[in-house]
């Protein structure tokens, strides 16, 4: 169920997680048995020595891959590649069906960052699968907690495509719709829906990444999701009510309307990422450079700036360059500034 061009044949990995007891399973059953998730297989990491979640997972088990040796974003890199090329030559040697779609659930306690850079760094697996978005399952009733206590789960909810609410059929609706507003300002440019006994329409969840754009130019504007933050103004700040930490969580839109020098562009990212640290939660944008047609997306989760790619045309609006920045307590002015300095151009709003 790709929407990629026809000349894009890589498998589309859709990446779900949620912090512990958010309800990913729940949610992965449901979408396993809808006609579109057909020829999906399953990677799911579990964290402890005893597996439980592919136990309650309803899935052919020549399709289901089990990588319980920690969390996907720390011990288990090493064994992710090997379970994508093991999947891979297993379905082109026929031994299992043609893979359509892999869906990859992760341990509650994983960033899903050092994933997406395993999917685009490793040359046998970016060949051959792309990424297709990162979905978070967000608890109605825990997960305001969760938020207010755990890091990992503020960052989940960051390097979301896709935000789910789950167990809305549990919650009352004024704390449904505090989570909502509340998700809205940590990640203000990801769409939000609602499951109800863990059921959301698979169709919602694929095709949220930009790769798609080369059959519609309109799906990296979506991605991109500059409009959520409001064309009229440069910054989303949320109002005083809230956590504290998600006081300090706010938003950043850069336009540059000049092309700019990739070389200048790239080194001003990666000074920003090696000086803000852990403060940067996720830049994503389009970007106009000196002698490329189309639009480069750029990407970085945490501090991993992951390879660019170029798309073969730039959405309504004509080129210009759109940068989002998720920080945490980091002023807009100061993004501006190493962009000054490197690259010799002045955001505009």
């Amino acid at each position: 169920m790709s929407t990629a061009s026809p000349q894009d044949r890589r498998i589309p990995v859709s990446v779900l997680s949620g912090f512990l007891g958010a309800g990913k399973s729940t949610l992965l059953n449901h979408l396993l048995g809808q006609p579109q998730m057909r020829g999906a297989a399953v990677l799911i990491n579990e964290f402890g020595e005893v597996g439980v979640d592919h136990h309650i997972v309803e899935v052919h088990s020549d399709r289901l891959v089990l990588l319980d040796s920690g969390c996907l974003c720390c011990t288990v890199r090493g064994e992710l590649p090997g379970a994508f090329k093991d999947l891979y030559l297993r379905s082109l040697r026929r031994e299992i069906a043609p893979i359509s779609r892999l869906l990859l659930e992760t341990t509650g306690l994983a960033n899903p960052a050092p994933l997406l850079h395993v999917l685009m760094e490793d040359f046998f697996i970016a060949e051959r699968f792309r990424p297709d978005g990162i979905i978070t399952v967000v608890d109605a009733l825990a997960g305001p907690g969760q938020l207010d206590r755990h890091r990992e789960a503020t960052a989940q909810v960051v390097a979301a495509d896709r935000l789910i609410i789950s167990k809305v059929d549990l919650a009352d609706q004024d704390a449904v719709d505090a989570l909502e507003t509340r998700l809205a300002r940590l990640n203000p440019t990801a769409d939000r829906l609602y499951a109800r006994h863990g059921q959301v329409v698979a169709e919602r969840l694929c095709g949220l990444g930009p790769c798609q754009a080369d059959a519609d130019p309109m799906a990296a504007a979506r991605w991109l999701g500059a409009a959520r933050l409001g064309d009229a103004r440069p910054a989303y700040r949320p109002p005083s009510s809230g956590s504290a930490h998600d006081r300090a969580v706010t938003s950043h839109l850069l336009r540059f309307h000049e092309p700019l020098d990739w070389a200048s562009f790239a080194e001003a990212l990666d000074v920003l990422l090696q000086a803000a640290g852990e403060r940067i939660l996720r830049i994503k944008g389009l970007a106009n450079i000196t002698g490329v047609d189309g639009p480069r997306v750029v990407q970085c989760v945490g501090n991993v700036r992951f390879t660019p790619r170029d798309l073969p045309a730039w959405p309504p609006g004509g080129p210009h360059t759109s940068l989002i920045f998720i920080v945490d307590g980091l002023e807009r002015d100061y993004l501006v500034k190493v962009f000054e300095m490197f690259c010799d151009r002045t955001a505009g709003d």
